[in-house]
């Protein structure tokens, strides 16, 4: 399909709409398989609250304030906010550009783009859909908190249990220098997960676990079975509640005995971290994860804007309440974690940690010391629930859209409706994700989340850059914008997309070689098997860019330079009139009735 198809060619003279009648047909035919195939969000807002509560993640919660204190408190947000002002801001406008103008998903879209690189399209559809097989393992986890919260007291706070280790067990926090555990520690390991060992050792399924997935499955499949139209009205709440508890929580936080000491942990600057090259690729990589780059969801989703929608505008939203969450998260994590410090009289850094341990294992030992922990407790698990949910539904949506645009026809001859085949996706992910649920499932769930999130990412998203900004053009990138908006971006925006992104994408792909590290899960070691299968995880995705090179060569003809120079050519149509809407007059229901009678 080509870009400008359901967006007829229109001659300055008939601006008033006086279209021939055949060229009333030609629209009518165009615009209803355009409407057919691509439906759009009910508003604008839509599209905004669903980018958001994509790019707001669990990230936001445990990754973020973490990473901040570790790598200069407050003067981590220099590299931070430089970073996303020069990376994450412009390349968030170009996916937003590259879906709304082709109304492709990120395959389709790619291969118009540059040919020779169309496998980055699949590559995205392919790392996401492996992304939420084992994402949505999160929110079984907070599922089961959540139920476990409601008791009159909480599991996770007493030793006098059946799953605790006895004499290893401590009421409190007892220091990272002993040999002790936590009650909240042991909850997670021997209560939640069953953990085994290591991966060797699966251990039988942990049926709960695998109920709770269950329910997390029907819970997305519910929410996105109607394509926009359903995801559009479920944001509303799932992108915006959680803010209310994060304010809440921190309003309850920073009147707690010792707070003051855990955010001044937080945002206390080291500036001397400033000269670390390390704090700099860690800032750009923060930014570029959390944003949601080379997902290919932010490219899915603006497929389904109107053609005109201002997308400047929304990547500015979409960046800046991204960071202004993970920097309120910040402290409200910090706050609470400096009153736990003072309750058991240690170091915060004692207590401060990152990835789920702190979600699932510190948090909810916060909780429970918390006046009204009855209320708070399951108020922060379903918050977790929403943040995950909405991330899980723009991953979900990378593959249904792919399949849509791909087999569609055939799929829906076959299946009948829409519904069903997002039911087989959901299934097809429930499936794959019940080895997590095993006993020994925290041992897969880190090796998946290690080669999918930190080594496949980062390669896919160098190709991207290289496929849209280099070889694609920056001209092209703004003519495509200029078409859209009405005005070419500025110098700012080109500038960024020729040479700072690309440069700052390579750093982040060097640093992460230079500084690879096999996976681990605390201070257990993978074997050698699993990390040829964690190789094989991260190939998975990132194989298709070569293969697709190789077919797009072997499929043209002539030369060498002759086939490399057709792989290389765009074949997005950048000559089409105005597209904009208020010249087609297509939002006019009038019209639509008109062009539908018509065909």
């Amino acid at each position: 399909m080509e870009v400008a198809e359901g967006n007829p060619k229109m001659p300055s003279d008939e601006r008033d709409y006086a279209l021939k009648p055949l060229d009333v047909k030609v629209v009518a035919e165009k615009t209803a398989e355009t409407q057919a195939q691509r439906p759009t969000w009910s508003g604008q807002l839509e599209f905004i609250l669903a980018s958001v509560g994509y790019a707001v993640g669990l990230g936001n919660v445990w990754r973020f304030p973490y990473l901040c204190y570790s790598s200069g408190g407050g003067a981590f947000m220099i590299p931070y906010l430089t970073m996303l002002i020069l990376c994450g801001i412009p390349l968030l406008f170009m996916e937003f550009a590259i879906g709304q103008y082709t109304r492709l998903g990120p395959v389709h879209a790619f291969a118009k783009i540059c040919p020779l690189l169309k496998g980055v399209g699949l590559a995205t559809v392919v790392i996401s859909f492996v992304f939420s097989t084992y994402y949505n393992v999160l929110m079984s986890w907070a599922l089961y908190y959540l139920f476990n919260s409601f008791g009159a007291t909480l599991p996770w706070t007493s030793c006098n249990n059946t799953w605790n280790a006895g004499r290893n067990c401590s009421s409190g926090f007892a220091g990272n220098n002993t040999h002790m555990q936590s009650a909240s520690q042991q909850f997670f390991d021997h209560r939640l997960l069953e953990k085994t060992s290591g991966i060797e050792k699966a251990g039988g399924l942990r049926w709960e676990l695998f109920g709770y997935l269950l329910a997390a499955w029907v819970v997305v499949y519910l929410c996105i079975f109607k394509g926009v139209k359903s995801t559009g009205k479920v944001v509303y709440f799932t992108a915006v509640f959680p803010y209310f508890i994060l304010f809440a929580l921190l309003i309850n936080n920073v009147q707690l005995p010792g707070a003051k000491n855990g955010i001044l942990y937080f945002v206390t600057p080291v500036w001397s971290k400033l000269f670390e090259v390390k704090v700099w690729v860690n800032a750009a990589a923060q930014v570029f994860n959390s944003i949601g780059i080379a997902f290919g969801s932010m490219v899915s989703m603006s497929s389904y804007n109107k053609f005109n929608n201002n997308i400047l505008r929304d990547a500015l939203i979409v960046s800046f309440t991204n960071s202004f969450t993970s920097i309120l998260a910040g402290f409200v994590i910090f706050s609470a974690i400096g009153y736990m410090a003072h309750i058991h009289n240690l170091p915060v850094d004692n207590i401060a940690t990152d990835g789920p341990g702190l979600v699932f294992v510190v948090y909810p030992e916060v909780l429970s010391t918390m006046p009204l922990f009855q209320l708070w407790a399951p108020l922060f698990f379903f918050m977790l629930l929403c943040l995950g949910l909405d991330s899980q539904f723009a991953t979900v949506e990378v593959a249904i859209t792919f399949i849509k645009d791909e087999f569609g026809p055939q799929v829906l001859r076959f299946l009948k409706r829409e519904e069903l085949l997002t039911l087989l996706v959901c299934m097809v992910c429930f499936v794959l994700g019940i080895p997590h649920v095993t006993k020994g499932g925290i041992y897969v769930f880190q090796l998946m989340d290690h080669y999918t999130a930190v080594v496949s990412l980062v390669f896919l998203a160098f190709f991207e850059v290289v496929a849209v900004c280099w070889i694609f053009g920056v001209p092209r990138i703004a003519l495509m914008i200029k078409r859209m908006q009405g005005q070419t971006p500025n110098i700012y925006f080109r500038l960024c997309w020729l040479v700072l992104c690309p440069m700052l994408v390579l750093c982040i792909l060097t640093s992460s070689i230079a500084q690879y590290s096999p996976a681990r899960y605390g201070t257990y070691t993978y074997p050698l098997w699993a990390e040829w299968v964690g190789w094989g995880v991260s190939l998975v995705s990132i194989v298709w860019i070569p293969l697709g090179a190789i077919q797009e060569m072997y499929n043209n003809k002539g030369s060498f330079l002759q086939r490399l120079k057709t792989a290389m050519t765009s074949t997005v149509d950048l000559d089409a009139e105005d597209f904009l809407p208020e010249k087609q007059n297509l939002d006019n229901p009038a019209s639509e009735t008109l062009f539908t009678s018509v065909a």
